[in-house]
């Protein structure tokens, strides 16, 4: 059980906003970066090496260091431990992309949380151009804070992605039908991991277009194919063992959720599984806390009926639909993805 909040700890929800800026500023200025390059550093030599005014240095160094992103050593600098892993690793970028869809999309928007859960309307839309009554008609609008909005879509497949791609049991599968795949990292990633399989994106015309072109880049045109429709209102295409829905359960309601689980159940053949990956809520409505928090961003902005379900709700889906068999596998790393998959009966 979390402990409870007191004066003290309540202090950096109390700047949150705050500390999320520092955090930022030193990925805008590629702080980490410079540190990592060149070693240990001086407030001097960052403010020198950054092009800062020697008072802005101490001021971030300062904000970064207090918030354990940076660490010192007598009167020298360096990354922390978890954010120098992260560079080394190949981690640091996806985050970058992660912090520069938080400021530009999901920010502003932010402060509308209280008159959107008064309502019930994502009324976040008010801080983003376009006439839209939902997230993604206005980045149709908005071309470049399209391209912002899918990088950092892009970046939160690859972090969380592992528990789809290694932790879920491909071997009876050859065909997966990836709806809504959008621009196919998680179909190129399965397909990279298990070459016995063959995947096809299935999503509207505008993602498949990007989705054509990222098959193309990773020479995989062989074994990934793009299908363009709506999944809603044109039938799912059959003669595939395995339905996917990625980031998908989290955009619509309860009521269409339930209907693509109907729909995926007829287009599968006997013995058919279906496996949803996305965030999950706990079951007992505490947390987690990453939930918690993300639910802020799917209440202003996507559709009115967006959130984080829990666990249990996904079952109850999949058992009314008719699937048996039902599982769920949780992700290793620090985010709550995971997968719940079921069975169709048959075989």
């Amino acid at each position: 059980m979390r402990k409870p909040v007191d004066l003290s700890s309540l202090v950096p929800v109390l700047f949150g906003f705050a500390a999320f800026q520092q955090l930022r500023a030193a990925s805008e200025l590629q702080l980490f970066e410079y540190l990592t390059l060149n070693g240990p550093s001086s407030s001097d030599e960052v403010s020198t090496g950054l092009g800062l005014p020697p008072k802005s240095a101490r001021t971030l160094l300062l904000g970064t260091t207090a918030l354990g992103l940076t660490e010192r050593t007598g009167d020298r600098y360096t990354p922390s431990e978890t954010l120098r892993a992260a560079i080394d690793d190949g981690t640091w970028p996806h985050i970058r992309s992660i912090i520069d869809f938080q400021q530009r999309v999901s920010y502003l928007p932010a402060q509308e949380y209280a008159e959107s859960l008064r309502t019930g309307k994502n009324l976040g839309l008010k801080h983003l151009p376009g006439t839209g009554r939902d997230l993604y008609t206005r980045l149709e609008e908005n071309p470049e804070l399209g391209n912002r909005f899918y990088r950092g879509m892009h970046a939160w497949s690859e972090l969380s992605n592992p528990v789809l791609v290694h932790q879920v049991d491909y071997r009876s599968v050859t065909k997966v039908l990836d709806v809504g795949g959008g621009d196919a990292v998680n179909a190129i990633a399965l397909a990279r991991a298990h070459p016995h399989l063959k995947v096809t994106v299935f999503d509207l015309e505008g993602a498949v277009e990007v989705a054509r072109d990222n098959v193309e880049a990773a020479a995989l045109g062989d074994r990934i194919d793009v299908v363009a429709g709506d999944m809603f209102a044109e039938p799912m295409p059959h003669g595939y063992d395995l339905v996917l829905f990625a980031h998908q359960f989290v955009i619509w309601s309860p009521e269409q959720n339930a209907t693509l689980l109907k729909r995926a159940f007829e287009a599968l053949s006997p013995g058919g599984r279906v496996v949803v990956f996305n965030a999950f809520a706990d079951d007992d409505g505490a947390g987690p806390l990453y939930t918690a928090l993300d639910n802020v961003y799917f209440t202003v902005l996507p559709f009115e009926e967006s959130t984080i379900y829990p666990w249990c709700e996904h079952e109850e889906w999949l058992a009314t639909a008719g699937f048996v068999d039902i599982t769920r596998t949780h992700h290793h790393g620090w985010t709550p993805h995971g997968v719940i998959e079921g069975r169709k009966p048959g075989e």
